[in-house]
């Protein structure tokens, strides 16, 4: 079976290379096989001891304010194998690729994985709260640094290394190295009198490398030709497990060596909260450092602590899985999240987002301009990218707040996006070419994360230090919008509609689209995941985008001299000359109409041009301020200024 597997898709390449007519593929799922998921690093069934629950570090690391357990609990890396996203999105993957389960297990439900668990790989044999706790403490405390660095790393790690039949590197993917024995690593020196655990110091605990392991992932069934994506031979492990020689899904660590924060601290002025504003590492965001203790076993008082948040972005996900705990439909063993602790965590996740970026809204030649700046270590939005996005919405209204232009609205009753006339920050990947023609399913977008081999689209706003050439790199150039070298904000202009007095610019950001929660749910022939995951959204508000910033402002405010009708920054004849073309010949009024009321009357007619008339031969009066400098109208009216340049 495995030769004719083989066979089979080189025949369908080399038609397809010869230009022979279609050829009917074979449908889904892809004939990929457990062997194509086999990857580096520790394997299952090798541990010594398994990985254990979170909860079993609650006697010593729970229950004070800086507890580490009570801040991991309900974060979404406690939930990562109860989200019910995961869940729907696996049961489709599954349908689409054959054992790619084996790929998502790995990393959301690590400690099933390296049990045995993660076979069937459709997470069928994941059970009991080992499994489902996620990312646990005794997991990533457990974590070996791949890159072997004597003197720096515990001695046993060189063994640990060695036994390995071949060793990440880079680790990616979930290409963790585990520690077979229960001997736990983080980045103090705990001394020679601990006795409470093993324990080892880990300058790798400190590192952004270890959350590389599951925050760079590629799809190892596919293998780099050129700029192009095509299927490795079957029943095989991809054969050189380099992220750079796979399909890139997800490059968050990979965005973040290529910025400026990955080159040494940046002063981002408290932005990300803790005692240290100068952040570098993953972890001085998302586990803010604080003064205070980690353990109530007489553990000193440390000025760094790392604060176990993991925060990010979820919101709406982390209520669904609380509802969802004690109904046993995706998970065996329930979380039991405080929901006091639930509201705290989703709290810390709508202030990261809020510090992750900036908004400025100026005018320029007559247009609304809306730069959206990138204040995180990566791009922005970053991550998994189905259905995830971030948009700009822009709405104008007149004096009487009747609306006269709106861009990007979203509706909360239904959950559309008006996404024509704004811009959505997104990555779009699909499906082209020969995956195309085996599957059967056609070329372009797509939801299939298992099956997609190309990238549509990505627009996502670049970090701090970007560069074009580190981030092609590293396989995340942007596709369908230019960024400058050193470029870390996007502009998007709008027109200004007449009679524009009200203004209000936000910026959202949205977990998961509508789209993708119907595709989830549609796709699924398999089980009850993505229905169950739709019920959820629809009980939690279908959702709803968080708001990362806000501006709201009146309109053509800016500072001008009245009288000077061309704008030319001068008083002279030519100012109601040009207002008499404006009035009685067509002519266009210039971006800052109200320098043309001469009188201040609040009117533009040709009482305005006498006034000027008279103020420049006959001795009359002068104009009301701003004049003869250039400043805001001390009484402002309904006639606004759009774009002025004082001289």
């Amino acid at each position: 079976m495995p030769a004719t597997i083989r066979w089979r898709v080189l025949t369908l390449l080399l038609l397809g290379l010869m230009g022979s007519p279609p050829v009917e593929g074979q449908g889904l799922p892809i004939p990929t096989t457990l062997q194509d998921w086999i990857q580096p690093g520790t394997q299952p069934g090798t541990l010594l001891e398994p990985i254990i629950a979170g909860s079993a570090c609650n006697l010593c690391h729970s229950s004070f304010f800086t507890a580490p357990v009570d801040r991991w609990r309900s974060s979404i890396m406690a939930q990562a194998g109860r989200d019910p996203l995961f869940h729907a999105c696996l049961a489709v993957a599954e349908q689409d690729a054959g054992a790619v389960g084996s790929l998502c297990l790995r990393c959301h439900t690590p400690g099933a994985w390296l049990a045995g668990n993660s076979v069937p790989t459709d997470g069928s044999a994941v059970s009991g709260v080992n499994d489902f706790d996620g990312v646990t403490c005794n997991l990533c405390h457990r974590m070996v640094d791949p890159n072997y660095v004597a003197g720096q790393s515990p001695s046993v790690d060189l063994g640990i290394l060695n036994n390995l039949a071949e060793i990440p590197n880079p680790q990616h993917s979930g290409q963790y190295v585990i520690d077979p024995s229960d001997r736990r690593r983080g980045p103090y020196n705990l001394g020679g009198g601990f006795q409470f655990h093993p324990f080892f110091e880990s300058p790798f605990h400190h590192s952004s490398d270890l959350c590389r392991t599951c925050h760079d992932v590629s799809n190892p069934a596919y293998i780099r030709q050129g700029s192009q994506y095509a299927l490795i031979d079957l029943n095989s492990p991809h054969p050189t497990h380099d992220p750079n020689d796979e399909y890139p899904v997800e490059r968050t660590y990979s965005e973040w060596s290529m910025s400026e924060f990955a080159q040494g601290p940046v002063d981002m002025g408290g932005r990300f909260g803790g005692n240290n504003p100068a952040v570098s590492s993953c972890q001085d965001c998302h586990m803010p450092s604080t003064s205070g203790v980690g353990c109530n076993m007489g553990a000193p008082t440390r000025p760094d602590l790392a604060l176990h948040n993991f925060s990010g972005a979820q919101t709406w996900v982390l209520d669904a899985i609380h509802a969802l705990d004690t109904s046993y439909l995706l998970w065996d063993t329930p979380a039991y999240m405080d929901p006091a602790q639930i509201i705290i965590a989703k709290n810390r996740n709508v202030d990261m987002l809020e510090a992750a970026s900036d908004l400025e809204v100026t005018t320029e030649n007559g247009q609304l301009k809306v730069r959206v700046i990138n204040q995180s270590g990566h791009k922005l939005p970053t991550g998994y990218p189905e259905g995830r996005r971030m948009w700009i919405e822009v709405h104008f209204q007149n004096v009487f707040g009747e609306t006269l232009a709106h861009h990007g609205a979203y509706d909360f009753d239904t959950a559309d996006l008006e996404d024509t006339t704004t811009t959505v920050f997104e990555a779009k990947h699909g499906i082209s070419g020969f995956t195309s023609t085996l599957s059967g399913l056609p070329e372009g977008p797509s939801f299939h994360f298992a099956l997609n081999n190309k990238i549509m689209k990505d627009n996502r706003i670049p970090p701090r230090g970007y560069t074009f050439q580190g981030f092609d790199s590293v396989q995340a150039a942007p596709v369908g919008e230019f960024y400058e070298d050193g470029q870390y904000w996007h502009d998007t202009f709008y027109d200004i509609p007449d009679d524009s007095f009200l203004l209000a610019v936000r910026v959202w950001y949205q977990t998961a689209s509508k789209e993708y929660i119907e595709f989830l749910r549609d796709e699924n022939i398999t089980n009850d995941a993505g229905e169950i995951l739709h019920q959820q959204w629809l009980q939690q508000d279908k959702g709803p985008p968080v708001l990362m910033d806000e501006i709201s402002m009146e309109l053509g405010i800016e500072p001008f001299i009245r009288g000077d009708v061309n704008t030319d920054g001068t008083g002279d004849l030519s100012d109601p000359v040009h207002l008499l073309g404006s009035l009685f010949q067509g002519e266009p009024f210039s971006f800052c109409p109200i320098s043309a009321d001469g009188n201040d009357d609040g009117s533009l007619d040709i009482s305005d041009v006498v006034f000027l008339l008279n103020t420049l031969f006959t001795g009359g009066s002068t104009p009301s301020a701003p004049w003869p400098d250039c400043g805001p109208d001390p009484s402002p009216d309904f006639l606004r200024c759009y774009g002025y340049s004082c001289p």
